[in-house]
């Protein structure tokens, strides 16, 4: 989930896919934006973010993920991996 657009949405996106590749989870991935991340929500398991959006996400049934940085996939698969492995 990014702020406004779908840049930095995109960018996680495409590593969490990495991330879950490695791992050897399947998933469907979305990329959001914080207008659209309540709609979302209601079907995620998980929700990946930064810690400056998590209050936007409101309330939801997701592990809300905080990643520090979207281009670390060591850093999403380590979190996915807590949150949807075995």
């Amino acid at each position: 989930m990014c702020g406004v657009g779908v840049g930095t949405s995109a960018i996680l996106k495409v590593n969490a896919e990495r991330a879950l590749k490695r791992l050897e989870i399947e998933a469907n991935v979305v990329a959001t934006d914080v207008a659209g991340v309540r709609a979302e929500a209601a079907d995620a398991q998980v929700i990946l973010t930064s810690s400056e959006l998590v209050d936007a996400i409101g309330k939801t049934n997701a592990d809300v993920i905080v990643i520090t940085n979207y281009f670390d996939v060591d850093e999403l698969a380590a979190k996915l991996d807590m949150a949807l492995g075995s």
